[in-house]
């Protein structure tokens, strides 16, 4: 059965595959203890019980090392809520490692061997911390850089954690990275068909999505409300474009937004990216979507049989068989 923050669940119902609930800077709020700390739990909760009066049962939160991930206070807005929510592990960098990591291991100042990999299966066999919460996917990025040496370190380990567990693997890509990130990934070993090529959705060039295809992944379309990268017009479009080619069975849906995030001014992103939140998907780009001729049943592929199928098959488990619970209205 898929992990959760709360353990086990039978079925995940209608998920949001890339969303996050805390983005914290712990050393700037260590330092700098004046400034406020951007972690209501109760209003997480209630943002979250929001989402779920739309219909979507869970959130695959995708904040690893690098984005302030700190899985108690996750816990704590889990036991406020029905939605189910999913832990990530991995690292995320454009460019180098953290210093923890950039002395130590292969290529590094003070060499070693590689501890990523270790790391990240433990946090998928045993829990994230002292929590006991079980990530349950993998994460890794590149963007303008490309695969600078740090970079593919990650996707080094995130590859060997991956083979190790089975859990799927969950990218940050800037087109055209997203073809780069396959080739390494399929050198390591790793089956294409269990990786989700993230942020996809802000191309709009539907031979390079197909080719990303192609090649067996899945596409995250999963910025929605980000419309200064690509206008919502055109992510629908493109979304609706992949539909009729018949790409239903590979998209996962999604906004990359935070309950709580202290590197933007809430205020700030509510005028700038009047979009940018959990709703606008339910409220927006579904109804644009069904009014372009995507199918009830298109929906739910993308928004539950392909996140089911994602997360929950391993290695040694097949893709469950069960009925979605309802899919969003």
């Amino acid at each position: 059965m898929p992990e959760t923050v709360r353990g086990p669940v039978a079925d995940l119902g209608a998920t949001l595959m890339h969303e996050h609930v805390f983005g914290l800077s712990p050393e700037i709020l260590w330092n700098w203890p004046d400034i406020p700390e951007q972690r209501d739990v109760e209003q997480a909760a209630a943002k979250l019980e929001a989402l779920r009066a739309e219909g979507i049962d869970t959130i695959v939160d995708l904040t690893v090392v690098g984005l302030g991930r700190y899985v108690p206070a996750v816990q704590e807005v889990a036991a406020l809520t029905t939605v189910n929510i999913v832990a990530a592990t991995g690292l995320y960098t454009y460019d180098a490692l953290p210093p923890y990591f950039g002395n130590r291991g292969p290529g590094s100042l003070f060499g070693g061997p590689e501890r990523l990999a270790g790391f990240f299966v433990r946090d998928l066999t045993e829990g994230i911390g002292r929590t006991g919460v079980k990530a349950a996917i993998l994460k890794c990025a590149t963007d303008r850089p490309g695969m600078t040496p740090g970079c593919e370190r990650v996707f080094r380990a995130v590859a060997e954690a991956h083979l190790a567990t089975g859990a799927p693997i969950s990218t940050h890509s800037h087109e055209p990275g997203g073809l780069e990130q396959q080739r390494l990934l399929a050198a390591c070993g790793v089956d294409l068909s269990r990786v989700i090529i993230g942020h996809a959705g802000d191309s709009t060039d539907l031979a390079y999505l197909e080719e990303l295809l192609a090649a067996g992944s899945y596409l995250g379309m999963d910025r929605f409300g980000l419309d200064a990268i690509t206008p919502f017009e055109q992510r629908v479009a493109t979304v609706a474009a992949l539909c009729e080619r018949g790409h239903a069975g590979r998209l996962v849906l999604g906004h990359d937004s935070y309950c709580f995030n202290d590197r933007f001014d809430a205020e700030v992103v509510r005028r700038r990216h009047p979009n940018y939140h959990l709703l606008h998907l339910t409220r927006d780009v579904l109804p644009e979507l069904r009014r372009r001729g995507v199918t009830a049943e298109q929906i739910d592929q993308m928004l539950v049989a392909n996140p089911r199928r994602i997360l929950g098959w391993t290695s040694t488990s097949p893709p469950p068989g069960t009925s979605p619970r309802r899919t969003p209205s």
